[in-house]
């Protein structure tokens, strides 16, 4: 069947410890966003460096009302053992999981988010949809919005202003406003640099969307702890 999604839940609990391989450990916080505008409710998630204003990336099939949305990352503060014992190297700091929230409802089901022509039914053991990063990268915006930062493309503007600032800002998340339409994007390093990562989509008990969340493989599963 099809990968099956984590338990977000956990990654988005401050506090929250796990152990991975090699005898890394790492420790969840919330990084907020504040709210990010979708005016049709059409979903895109991908790398903005990569794919943003060039028509390639479609929304997702799962769309919302219209509106204000809050975005948050879930950032693992990651230490290795040597590190952890000399106390001398702070540890350093990965985006885990991405999270839009449409609603403040436990998602009780999960299915992979997937644009139109896609059907996870065809999707093989442990398969899933992706979208591809090799700027080190995601983000979510509206469909509407794709063309909207003109700026944003080449190798200069508000991205690039963002993720250089310094210190540890260049995690992000970053909200960036166009001026002339107040269309945004939220945009954040995407865990350990470029891959294919997969976002979620989470449903309460009557169906409703309750949010969307990028993994950026981070957290390791059960099966990957020794």
């Amino acid at each position: 069947m099809p990968m099956r999604a984590p338990d977000f839940s956990w990654h988005f609990t401050p506090g929250n410890r796990f152990e991975g391989g090699g005898g890394q450990s790492g420790t969840m916080s919330l990084a907020p966003a504040g709210e990010l505008w979708l005016p049709t409710g059409k979903v895109v998630a991908c790398d903005p460096f990569v794919a943003l204003g060039t028509g390639e990336s479609e929304p997702f099939t799962a769309d919302v009302a219209p509106g204000r949305y809050r975005v948050e990352c879930a950032v693992a503060a990651i230490s290795e053992p040597d590190e952890e014992l000399a106390g001398e190297e702070p540890p350093h700091l990965r985006i885990a999981a991405a999270r839009l929230v449409i609603k403040e409802t436990h998602a009780v089901s999960w299915e992979i988010a997937h644009q139109a022509g896609q059907d996870p039914a065809e999707l093989a053991d442990d398969e899933f949809f992706a979208y591809g990063v090799d700027a080190g990268t995601g983000c979510f915006y509206d469909a509407a919005c794709d063309e909207s930062f003109p700026d944003c493309v080449g190798d200069k503007g508000p991205l690039w202003d963002a993720f250089g600032a310094g210190g540890d800002s260049y995690l992000g998340p970053h909200t960036i406003t166009a001026p002339d339409t107040g269309h945004q994007l939220v945009a954040f390093m995407s865990g350990w640099g470029d891959g294919a990562y997969p976002t979620w989509v989470g449903r309460d008990a009557d169906g409703a969307v309750t949010c969307f969340v990028t993994d950026f493989f981070v957290v390791p599963s059960a099966d990957d702890v020794p």
